[in-house]
Order: C-alpha cells, then sequence, then structure tokens
C-alpha cells in the first residue's frame, strides 16, 4: 500500500460523519443529541437545526469530582442532559454519534439517556 492510499483515523471518522449528517437533521420536535468525545472529556448537546440553535448543552467538565473519564461518567453526562432537556419539554431526540462508533463511551451516553427517559 503506497502513502497516498493510507487514511488516517481522523480521515476515516470525517468521512463517517458527513454520511451520518446526510441523513440526520434536528427539527423543533426532534432535536439532534450530538456527541463529542476527547480523550479527557465528554460533550453532549440538544441542537435544533432549524433554527441553527443549542437548546441543551452539558459535558464531563461541568460535573463536580469526577476527574475520570469512563462508561460511568460517559453514563451520568448522558443522565444529566436528558434531566435538562425533559426539564425544557424535550421528549424525543435524533441521535447523533458523530462519526464515532457505537460502543464504549458513546453508548454509555445514550443508555444514560434513555434511562432517564429521553426517547430516540
Amino acid at each position: 500500500m503506497s502513502n497516498a492510499m493510507k487514511i488516517s483515523k481522523k480521515q476515516s471518522r470525517s468521512k463517517r460523519k458527513i454520511r451520518i449528517r446526510k441523513k440526520l437533521s434536528g427539527s423543533e420536535n426532534r432535536p439532534r443529541l450530538v456527541v463529542f468525545r476527547s480523550n479527557k472529556h465528554i460533550y453532549a448537546q440538544i441542537i435544533n437545526d432549524e433554527k441553527a440553535s443549542t437548546l441543551v448543552s452539558f459535558s464531563s467538565q461541568n460535573m463536580d469530582g469526577e476527574n475520570k473519564l469512563n462508561l460511568e461518567t460517559a453514563k451520568n453526562v448522558g443522565k444529566k442532559i436528558a434531566e435538562k432537556a425533559l426539564s425544557q419539554n424535550i421528549n424525543a431526540v435524533v441521535f447523533d454519534r458523530n462519526g464515532y462508533y457505537y460502543h464504549g463511551r458513546v453508548q454509555a451516553l445514550a443508555d444514560g439517556a434513555r434511562e432517564v427517559g429521553l426517547k430516540f
């Protein structure tokens, strides 16, 4: 394989992200729940794409006392974002995994949001 044909992890994720975003869009009735994960933190936002506005956001940075990024922290972030969404009468969302594979921390965040009662 030549150097021109090698694709980095970042490029692969970017391609997946574009493929996903072609099919997903957040609306007034069902906004989009977007996940972003870095090496230190995990972030979640609920976005209305029609108005191009962020309705709710939460991250592991906002949590007190929890500095480790693991499945439990990701699940707690999912629970917190769902609680904030339900308090603003957002019951159903479209889940955007943002090019990440649906396992590990991304799946834990989604499971935590579902436990509280957010539908997607």
